[in-house]
């Protein structure tokens, strides 16, 4: 209950931000599927240079919230939307690989665990690399070793070549805020998407491979989940984030 109140709490003050925040139109959108509320946050391959993969400030600290990603812009450039973008250490240095502009700042972590990140398969979304976007299961991206712009790992994977997790229940209690991202199978399109309220991982996946069509498709968080998306009124704010992921434009 406390939570949730401080979830809503946060979800208003962010929406009172919002409203005073450059917006760009046309990438986030409210979707509802088998009975839930999503926003899905599209990108196209001609807009996949403008998708950045945030952590540290140029004075090397973490950024850790939406706002200090906007004071790092260089002039002129506005966020259109961002989310957090996979698991994190208690000093917020990412739990698996993690690229930004083809620096790697964290290895590839391919071993099973009993968190969610290592709920093998678990998996890589890459970007800039031989396709616009892919979302590769880990061992199969420790073994091929793509080229990729940004990259960052997360675990598990929602959607693998088509299947949903095989550990995912239909029936299951576990119910959080979650978001992902998900890919088209000819790599052209990417899908951010953010559940409105709580959701099994079985639900979330389906909203990737029924609802949108991905044919793969990758867990970032849950229960810490937010979104930047001025467009819709949303600067979510909370505890602090490790990555975060966005997509900028020229004002």
């Amino acid at each position: 209950m406390r939570i949730e109140l401080k979830r809503r709490l946060g979800l208003a003050l962010g929406a009172l931000i919002a409203m005073t925040l450059p917006a760009v139109a046309g990438i986030c959108e409210k979707r509802a599927f088998d009975g839930q509320g999503y926003v899905v946050c599209t990108l196209s391959a001609a807009q996949e240079p403008g998708l950045k993969l945030w952590l540290n400030g140029p004075d090397g600290r973490v950024l850790g919230d939406f706002t200090a990603v906007r004071r790092s812009l260089a002039p002129g450039e506005v966020l259109a939307f961002a989310m957090n973008a996979g698991m994190y250490h208690a000093d917020y240095s990412p739990v698996g690989l993690y690229v930004s502009e083809g620096e790697k700042a964290h290895d590839l972590v391919t071993g099973a665990s009993n968190d969610n990140f290592g709920m093998l398969p678990n998996g890589v979304f890459c970007a800039g690399g031989a396709r616009p976007y892919q979302v590769i299961e880990s061992r199969a991206f420790g073994k091929a070793q793509p080229q990729c712009r940004i990259a960052t790992q997360s675990g598990p994977m929602l959607v693998i070549d088509g299947a949903l997790h095989p550990r995912f229940l239909v029936d299951s209690d576990s119910r959080y805020i979650r978001n992902g991202v998900g890919v088209s199978p000819d790599g052209q399109t990417a899908w951010f998407a953010i559940s409105d309220r709580a959701v099994t991982f079985h639900e979330f996946g389906r909203l990737f491979r029924d609802g949108l069509g991905a044919r793969d498709a990758l867990y970032f968080d849950g229960s810490i989940s937010r979104l930047y998306a001025p467009a819709l009124g949303r600067a979510d704010f909370g505890r602090r984030l490790g990555p975060i992921i966005g997509y900028t434009e020229q004002e």
